[in-house]
């Protein structure tokens, strides 16, 4: 079993940064893909970005290519979010989800964090 707590979160004007940690407790943090997830009010769950076990393969949603970055350290049982050049519609709450398979869809995650919010003002 695997615990995840985000942090990083905030409030941020149009354009800044922000980066999200994600910690994972256990000692099998490295069998584990992990993904990206964010939720604004009244919309669905939407995948942001994923990286594999090794970290050596990464995906992102469409909407945050060349913007934000997936990394991990895994001596560290971290993952992280770098987050630039912010926009007002990437507000919500940020969560992290681990998975032994590297997916976009919010189903396959097996465990959850609690959340992060992240408010981006214009």
């Amino acid at each position: 079993q695997v615990q995840l707590v985000e942090s990083g979160g905030g409030l941020v004007q149009a354009g800044g940064s922000l980066r999200l940690s994600c910690a994972a407790s256990g000692r099998t943090f490295s069998s584990y893909d992990m993904g990206w997830f964010r939720q604004a009010p009244g919309k669905e769950r939407e995948f942001v970005a994923g990286i594999s076990r090794s970290g050596f393969s990464t995906i992102y949603a469409d909407s945050v290519k060349g913007r934000f970055t997936i990394s991990r350290d895994n001596a560290k049982n971290t993952v992280y979010l770098q987050m630039n050049s912010l926009k007002p519609e990437d507000t919500g709450v940020y969560y992290c989800a681990a998975n032994k398979g590297l997916h976009m869809r919010a189903g396959l995650y097996d465990y959850w964090g609690q959340g992060t919010q992240v408010t981006v003002s214009s």
